[in-house]
């Protein structure tokens, strides 16, 4: 029995912590726990909460919610959760605490080839991650949130001669689950986007420093990431992405960055949240540009390519 009929037949619309969620938001969230089975109760929570944009007023993931909207699902027995590890139903997102080694530094001025080699390393260890994350949480618009399932966190490096500058940050995690524009664009139907969607990659996070006034260092970094990204990915978990996405506020930003590096622009985000069928979450409307990784990226997307999971 197909997974919309067999809903039909046993719920309704429902509705958790003042939230109602339609048949078509609760087969997505299905589709979510099905799609992610190994992430822990509460990364699937998380991961909920980004896909429905069901955040708190402070900005935080409405983890403990998530939590009853999935347990609630499989008492109905339409999903089955992981074992409980953490027995804390929201650990909910630390307090970064803003030092003085993030302080605004003395100016940077100049080109990229003035400060080359330039470079991105690698976020691995605890104490780069926290200085990562402060950096982001003190002058990134968006502030730090704790990415959900596959990531890479880079910091964009100078360095020349025997000088080491940390320039910017930046950060691919998971892609948005559903977006008109560009699933239209690649040519995806339901099926394929719940199989391939990990295919896709979102620059989620980036950030020159305010005091970093390099030329074409914005383009540099992603021409660098673009390089490198599908090695780190397959290093890390095993498979290489196919294609890129991100989201410019179009309040704030041209997105001439993207474009510089070859980015395609696809158009614009509706302004409302990914599942928001009552226009009731309204959001900043997005610019969405992609940046194909391999020519053949649709073959892979859509399943034209028996080896997908090695993505040569």
């Amino acid at each position: 029995m197909g997974c919309s009929v067999l809903m039909n037949k046993k719920l309704k619309e429902m509705e958790i912590s003042g939230r109602e969620f339609s048949l078509k938001e609760i087969e997505n969230v299905i589709e979510t726990v099905n799609m992610f089975s190994n992430l822990t109760r509460t990364e699937l929570s998380n991961t909920i909460c980004v896909h429905l944009d069901w955040f708190t007023p402070s900005g935080n993931y409405k983890t403990s919610s998530a939590r009853k909207l999935l347990e609630k699902l499989q008492d109905k027995g339409l999903v089955e959760l992981p074992e409980l590890i953490n027995t804390n139903p929201n650990p909910g997102l630390p307090q970064i605490e803003i030092t003085s080694r993030t302080d605004s530094k003395e100016v940077i001025k100049g080109t990229v080839s003035d400060y080359s080699p330039v470079l991105l390393k690698k976020v691995q260890d605890k104490s780069s991650r926290g200085l990562w994350n402060e950096y982001i949480e003190r002058y990134h618009d968006l502030g730090h949130k704790r990415p959900f399932g596959a990531r890479q966190r880079y910091f964009i490096v100078s360095n020349k001669g025997d000088k080491s500058q940390k320039l910017g940050c930046i950060l691919f995690s998971a892609a948005a689950w559903s977006l008109e524009e560009r699933d239209t664009w690649i040519g995806w139907q339901k099926k394929h986007r719940s199989k391939y969607l990990n295919g896709v990659v979102n620059n989620t996070r980036f950030l020159i420093f305010p005091w970093v006034k390099i030329k074409n260092l914005a383009s540099k970094a992603l021409s660098l990431a673009a390089k490198r990204i599908r090695a780190d990915w397959k290093e890390r978990y095993n498979y290489r992405p196919v294609l890129i996405e991100t989201f410019v506020d179009e309040t704030k930003y041209q997105g001439t960055c993207y474009k510089a590096a070859n980015w395609q622009y696809l158009g614009k985000t509706k302004g409302r949240g990914r599942q928001d069928r009552k226009n009731e979450y309204k959001k900043t409307v997005k610019l969405i540009y992609v940046y194909p990784l391999v020519n053949n990226f649709r073959d892979y997307l859509l399943g034209k390519c028996p080896e997908w999971g090695l993505c040569q």
